[in-house]
């Protein structure tokens, strides 16, 4: 049962149909892993934590700096060389004392991400290089975990949502990380703060059963025009992650 302070924080979300109490109780329950907590993820956490995700883990291996927080709504300047999930820990709290948040201060790879997110309902990739989100790709599709995968660049940004049984996966899209990463790419910090809460929107839509997810699409955004585009994605028989290929 919520309590009534509980009803009071929550009652703009409560009134949508769509959510209702048992929407909302959904939240409450719900354990989401945030990958990253720069960019996309600082306006993900937050609006997640705001929402009443009623457990959020947070990992990244950085810790915070001045150039840093052009973008990352997450951490303030007291925060510099602090690490950035300790200081994304303190404001999800600070927003929303509900929230259990749990930190992992470390990098992921192919060694320990599925035992992390093996814990969690839902999982949002918002990292920064190529590698990671294939990474994060195979072991959500390994641990069947749906997770909503983002990019951004300049004035532009891309996500699209993976459900398992349901659609491609990042790796029939885009096949295998380039040979070399590149370098960091300038973007605008509102173009991350778009980006990032309509992460945490395919979150909260998976959790409560509301709409429509992006799964089978991927969705565009140009910043510069001000435009959205919907593209049609096939699953690749041949992945081998998700194909037929993947179970021989």
């Amino acid at each position: 049962m919520l309590t009534d302070k509980q009803k009071e924080r929550y009652a703009r979300q409560i009134s949508l149909e769509e959510i209702g109490l048992e929407g909302q109780k959904k939240l409450l329950n719900a354990k989401i892993l945030i990958i990253g907590a720069g960019g996309l993820g600082s306006p993900a956490a937050m609006y997640l934590a705001a929402a009443g995700a009623g457990t959020i883990g947070i990992a990244d291996s950085d810790s915070v700096d001045l150039s840093n927080l052009q973008r990352q709504i997450l951490h303030s300047v007291k925060d510099i060389e602090r690490p950035k999930v300790i200081s994304a820990s303190e404001s999800m709290r600070a927003l929303n004392p509900d929230v259990t948040v749990i930190p992992y201060h470390v990098f992921l790879n192919d060694n320990n991400i599925r035992k992390i997110i093996r814990d969690f309902d839902f999982v949002l990739d918002c990292t920064d290089n190529f590698s990671s989100k294939f990474i994060i790709n195979d072991a959500c599709v390994l641990e069947e975990k749906p997770f909503v995968h983002a990019g951004i660049m300049n004035f532009s940004g891309q996500l699209m949502t993976y459900v398992p049984g349901q659609g491609p996966c990042y790796r029939c899209i885009f096949k295998e990380p380039p040979k070399v990463e590149m370098a960091a790419p300038g973007v605008i910090g509102a173009v991350a703060g778009t980006i990032g809460c309509l992460q945490a929107l395919e979150a909260i839509k998976y959790i409560t059963g509301a709409g429509q997810l992006l799964t089978g699409c991927l969705l565009t955004f140009d910043g510069l025009k001000m435009e959205f585009r919907k593209l049609k994605l096939t699953k690749s028989e041949s992945c081998p992650v998700c194909g037929n290929i993947a179970g021989e």
